[in-house]
């Protein structure tokens, strides 16, 4: 307003020191992991059995997630009507926004892995599918399982595609139809088994011999489909 610069306080104040970053990491690896550890942050605490939930992380609302999934650093769910229901083996990486739209929950099925930076509102997403990095889906959005979305691409607002879909572009559209089920399942088994490494401190789960051993042994399961009987187990 007019005059408020002549009558704003002019006392300066000192800002507290800086915290040693090396100290800050040491502690953040005590609680789990590099802050990714399962119930290791209170506001999540009983609402997430089994799930492994980066501290950074925020979830407000009506939200479930599902046994084996993981949430990673700076996710932000948002479920104030509707709701948002994310299956089982599911990975929301780092800086994803999940949404809901007033008339439209955000549904998101097992075996799934919404990667970095993408955006879910009020739309649902069938079982085994990968959303790329940056992708949008607007509300009333239908992707069926087994599906692909490329990186960067915009899903309109209730655009529907079936099961088996490779999705570009903006306006997003089908540019292949194929089932990519198993390859998706086992992208969400190695979030899932990155996931317990963090939790115990390990930030390289996806190096090494015997991590290329488990990988081929992995997907030799995933061909004979009995991949899904271990899921009940977790």
């Amino acid at each position: 307003m007019q005059g408020e610069a002549a009558t704003w306080p002019r006392k300066t104040t000192m800002l507290p020191p800086l915290r040693d970053p090396l100290r800050t990491r040491r502690a953040l690896r005590s609680r789990g992991g590099c802050g990714i550890a399962g119930r290791m942050n209170p506001k999540t605490d009983g609402r997430f059995p089994g799930v492994r939930i980066a501290a950074s992380a925020q979830i407000h609302g009506n939200v479930a997630i599902g046994n084996g999934s993981s949430v990673w650093p700076n996710a932000v769910m948002r479920a104030e009507c509707q709701q948002i229901r994310i299956g089982r083996l599911t990975n929301i990486q780092d800086f994803v926004m999940l949404h809901v739209g007033y008339e439209h929950p955000t549904i998101i099925g097992d075996f799934c892995s919404i990667t970095h930076h993408a955006t879910v509102h009020g739309a649902k997403v069938g079982e085994a599918c990968l959303i790329g990095i940056g992708a949008v889906l607007m509300d009333g959005v239908v992707l069926g399982a087994g599906s692909i979305v490329a990186g960067g691409s915009v899903l309109t607002e209730g655009s529907l595609f079936a099961d088996g879909s490779v999705v570009a572009g903006i306006p997003a559209r089908v540019i292949r139809s194929r089932d990519s089920s198993r390859a998706n399942r086992l992208n969400a088994w190695l979030y899932h088994r990155n996931s317990l490494a963090y939790a115990r401190g390990d930030e390289r789960a996806w190096d090494g011999p015997e991590f290329e051993a488990w990988k081929r042994a992995l997907t030799a399961e995933i061909e004979r489909d009995e991949d899904r009987e271990r899921l009940e187990s977790i």
